[in-house]
Order: structure tokens, then C-alpha cells, then sequence
């Protein structure tokens, strides 16, 4: 059937279009320009001023980078971080998703109840980093892994989503033989993976970011995420700062830009494969409560 479209449609249609075309550009622009920056010289980025295409292209911001100890280091610290991370993330929140999502779960009120609670307190910083010492987990990866494992909000959409599910197609698996770890490896996930793979998305995000619980766990400089890098880069080129370590090293404006593109570039490699299963697993996950 065709929709017919009046004068002011059309006219509502163009000023969207252009709000979302200044968005884009909005939002793109500073990409643009740290990239442009990341590919120039640093005497062209003293005396040209502002732009958005370098007049000459090199790579020494990069090629720096990859020979820098530090730098490899961190990235490698970044990807361990995300990968364990993220993988000890997602288990353990569709694990517990799925439990609480069962009525017949005793206990499963009180559960949901300590779940909602710690989403609107928290037992502070100085609390936790107690526990995470006590733990003997300080100076360890698994300091951040263990410290941030489930996040409430995603537990709470994710449990949403499993109730969604028909309860006859979990009724004739029961009826077939299946068991619970049968049912929800071969049936509920399967059904689930927009909500998995939303919450995946989430949780790499959150990984890769990791910053503030790198400097408070970590005092190993051997540890520290790349987050922690770039912000090490500001501290050691910069000679009044107190706390700048004793042996500097000379960055380079394309060597600063380069390493916030290469810190960006996985999560925007990675976006398009979830964005299919972005808006559907967010939108039926909050339908029941």
C-alpha cells in the first residue's frame, strides 16, 4: 500500500534529514581532525594551524607507537583486559539472568530484591578496594574482572529478555528430556543472542575503557591498561607536572593522535557486527518488567 505524504511531511522530513546531517558532521568532525593530526608532521601542525587534510602524509606517529615498549605493552594489557573481561561478563550475567528469571527459584525474590538494591547504593570505593586487599587481588587483572563481573542494570534487562521467551518451547524441551543446561545453551540462547550481544557490546565498551579501577587496583606500570597510557603520555611530556617520572619521553602531536586513533579503532571495527542486534535487544528486554 502506498502511503500518501502531504506538503508539511515532506518539509518535517528535510529539516530531519538536515538535523541528522549537522549531527554526523558534528560528531565526525573531531574524529576527522584528530586523524588528520595523527598523519602530519609536527612542524606542519605548529605553523598550518587548523585542518582536516594534512599537506604531507607519514606515518612516524604510528611506526613510533609500534616501537614504543610501553605502548605495546599497554595495548596488550587492553586486549587481555576486554577479552577475559568481557568473557567472565557475559557468563556470569546470563548465568544469573536466567536463574532469577525462573519462578520457580526459591529464593528468587529476596535475589532480584539484593540485585535492585546495589543498583541504587553502593558500598563505596574505600569498601571495595578493602575487599578486593583482603582478597589479595591487588596488582591483578583479576582486581578488575572480579570487581565489575555483573553490572545490575544489564542483569535486570537480560533477566527481562529470558521472560519473554514462550514458556511452551521450554515445556516441550522438559517433555523431550532436555535439562536446564540443555535448555538454555541449545534453546534460550540461541532466541537470546540480540540481548548477548547488546550486553557483549556493553561490557567490551566498559573494558576497554577501564581506567578509574586500573590506577586504584594496579600499581604495576607493567598492568596498566592503554587507557592509563595515554594519560601517562600527558604526565611524562609534560616537565611541570610533580608527579612526571624522572625518564621523559618526546611525543609528538601526530604520536598523541595516533594513539587515541588506535585506542578508538577496535570499538569502531567491532560496532557494525552488533549494531544489528543493538536496538532489538534493548527494546525487547525492557517490554516486561
Amino acid at each position: 500500500m502506498k502511503i500518501r505524504t502531504t506538503g508539511a511531511d515532506r518539509i518535517l522530513d528535510t529539516i530531519v534529514y538536515v538535523l541528522l546531517l549537522i549531527g554526523t558532521v558534528a560528531a565526525l568532525f573531531p574524529l576527522f581532525y584528530v586523524l588528520a593530526i595523527s598523519f602530519s608532521t609536527e612542524r606542519e601542525y605548529l605553523t598550518r594551524g587548523f585542518y582536516v587534510i594534512p599537506e604531507r602524509f607519514t606515518l612516524d606517529g604510528y611506526l613510533y607507537l609500534m616501537t614504543h615498549p610501553g605502548f605495546k605493552k599497554a595495548l596488550l594489557n587492553a586486549v587481555i583486559i576486554s577479552a577475559v573481561g568481557t568473557f567472565i561478563n557475559i557468563v556470569l550475567t546470563t548465568l544469573m539472568a536466567y536463574g532469577l528469571s525462573k519462578i520457580w527459584l526459591k529464593g528468587r525474590g529476596i535475589l532480584n530484591f539484593l540485585v535492585v538494591f546495589t543498583m541504587l547504593f553502593s558500598g563505596g570505593m574505600i569498601p571495595t578496594y578493602l575487599v578486593v586487599n583482603s582478597l589479595g587481588l591487588i596488582n591483578s587483572f583479576w582486581a578488575l574482572w572480579l570487581s565489575s563481573a555483573i553490572i545490575p542494570f544489564n542483569l535486570v534487562v537480560m533477566r527481562s529478555f529470558f521472560r519473554t521467551v514462550p514458556v511452551e518451547l521450554e515445556e516441550s524441551a522438559r517433555i523431550d528430556g532436555s535439562g536446564e543446561w540443555r535448555l538454555l545453551t541449545t534453546i534460550i540462547l540461541p532466541l537470546s543472542m540480540p540481548a548477548v550481544a547488546t550486553f557483549t557490546l556493553f561490557y567490551l565498551v566498559n573494558n576497554w575503557n577501564t581506567y578509574f579501577s586500573a590506577i586504584l587496583y594496579l600499581n604495576d606500570n607493567k598492568l596498566m591498561p592503554l587507557q592509563v597510557f595515554l594519560r601517562q603520555m600527558l604526565i611524562e611530556d609534560d616537565p611541570t607536572i610533580s608527579n612526571a617520572s624522572s625518564v621523559l619521553y618526546r611525543y609528538t602531536p601526530a604520536a598523541k593522535m595516533a594513539a587515541i586513533i588506535i585506542t578508538a579503532m577496535p570499538l569502531l571495527i567491532a560496532y557494525p557486527f552488533f549494531q544489528k542486534h543493538f536496538n532489538k535487544g534493548v527494546l525487547l528486554g525492557s517490554v516486561k518488567g
